[in-house]
């Protein structure tokens, strides 16, 4: 779905710019700021076919296991890329040979039935003759992880925004949302990059559905 990321396995990529670091070139044309000028960071299609994914812990079993493990009879990013169900990226640092994080996307829709009335309302309203309309087109953040020796450094942050500005640029088919089911301890890094709920959780919930307005951006 996103061509550009379909035509290379190794993508370069164009970090956020922030205004308390100035920014340098490393390899392959990525672009960081000076805190990571000891990492060479590179952006990675995941491919089921190839070696071994490089070493990766993000303290939660589940993320790691979704990403290292290999058998293709379970529900993993080898299995989902081979069935067509999802694409995972991965920033690797190709210094430290180690994997930086990774986050897979996948096909999704923003439903009437499955929205809270208010939000589905007021999105509605944003979007021209859409009162008959019972869904609109969507890519769900399926995984999105950081290893715990890169915490702290934004990769989180960077990891969404190029989500949102690849959907945004390289539009091959309609997708006016980002959604995410977040576990409720990631909502505020969720709701801080722009994301809001779009129908509030029961109790028992373990994950709560988001999502973000790509439309909302300035292209």
């Amino acid at each position: 779905m996103l061509t550009a990321l379909r035509k290379r396995c190794i993508m370069s990529c164009r970090f956020p710019r922030r205004r308390k670091h100035r920014h340098k070139k490393i390899t392959n044309g990525v672009r960081v700021s000076r805190r990571f000028r000891n990492m060479a960071i590179t952006l990675k299609k995941f491919n089921p076919n190839a070696e071994q994914v490089k070493p990766f812990d993000c303290r939660v079993d589940l993320l790691n296991d979704f990403l290292l493990e290999e058998d293709t009879n379970i529900p993993n990013a080898r299995h989902h890329a081979l069935e067509l169900l999802a694409e995972t990226y991965v920033f690797e640092d190709d210094v430290m040979g180690k994997t930086v994080a990774y986050f897979s996307l996948l096909n999704d829709k923003v439903e009437r039935d499955l929205s809270d009335k208010t939000v589905w309302n007021r999105l509605s309203r944003e979007i021209p003759n859409a009162k008959r309309r019972q869904s609109y087109p969507a890519v769900k953040i399926g995984r999105l992880a950081v290893s715990k020796d890169y915490e702290g450094q934004s990769f989180g942050r960077i990891s969404i925004n190029y989500i949102k500005q690849t959907l945004l640029e390289n539009r091959i088919s309609g997708c006016r949302f980002v959604t995410v089911d977040a576990l409720k301890e990631a909502v505020g890094f969720y709701i801080k990059n722009g994301f809001q709920i779009l129908a509030p959780p029961l109790e028992s919930d373990e994950t709560v559905l988001m999502y973000f307005d790509l439309k909302k951006m300035k292209y």
